[in-house]
């Protein structure tokens, strides 16, 4: 099984060619086990189907010219689940993760892992690694896949490395403010979301993002994550560009 599929759908970059494009898509993915037991399947069935709409998804945000992709992949949290279900993950993770050095090498993407990579095998954080540097010189879209990542966990780090530059000299405190935070997060360099999508209709934010989604757009859609498609990606994207983003002012 191929770490990226192609878009089934290419054709339909025309159909949203006429609206603005948001600069950084969040994307939690969630509903998998949802998925696989609507259909009498292990939940691990649904992690396998969430991971080809991931690879489809990936590419044609790609393509149709989203700069960052923000995917929310397996968080802090996610370590509380049955040891079966986080044991099936991680040999996905491994499967994906070695299949992308050679599937994934003709893509102009870069890839970029966010959150605590220590929590994972040696194996993984190698694998993790060789993966970022083999796509880091391309000049494509930036995606991050968020791994054993929590944003209180981000923003607690950040405050320890700020905490510890004051200490060394490094840094004056007085000079801290927002931006000098947002330098010590995991995307440092990058601009905040401007939009975060969840399917399978919940309501919550999920401990993703929450200093950088400050003034994010979200799009909530009732649809599980196996069963996303460009069509629904687009839907979004539609409904993103009928906003009005006012940043707190009229």
């Amino acid at each position: 099984m191929a770490f990226f599929g192609k878009s089934k759908k290419t054709d339909e970059k025309s159909d949203i060619s006429q609206i603005i494009l948001p600069a950084h898509v969040g994307i939690i993915m969630d509903g998998n086990g949802r998925w696989a037991k609507k259909r009498g399947l292990p939940r691990k069935a649904g992690h396998r189907e969430g991971a080809k709409t991931f690879r489809t998804i990936t590419r044609y945000c790609s393509d149709i010219g989203i700069k960052y992709l923000t995917v929310y992949a397996f968080s802090t949290e996610n370590w509380k689940r049955p040891e079966d279900e986080v044991g099936a993950l991680m040999r996905l993770f491994k499967s994906y993760l070695e299949e992308a050095l050679s599937d994934f090498k003709d893509d102009d993407i870069v890839v970029r892992f966010i959150g605590d990579k220590s929590g994972f095998s040696p194996e993984l954080q190698a694998l993790m690694t060789e993966n970022e540097e083999s796509s880091a010189s391309r000049d494509g879209m930036v995606l991050n896949i968020a791994m054993n990542y929590g944003s209180r966990d981000e923003i607690v780090r950040a405050v320890k490395n700020i905490s510890a530059d004051v200490r060394d000299g490094k840094l004056d405190a007085e000079k801290i403010d927002s931006d000098l935070i947002s330098g010590y997060l995991y995307t440092a360099g990058q601009p905040d979301p401007d939009l975060i999508i969840r399917p399978s209709g919940e309501y919550r934010i999920s401990n993703f993002m929450l200093w950088q989604a400050a003034y994010t757009e979200f799009v909530i859609m009732n649809k599980l994550w196996p069963d996303f498609t460009t069509d629904d990606m687009d839907e979004a994207l539609r409904i993103y560009a009928q906003r009005n983003r006012r940043y707190g002012g009229v």
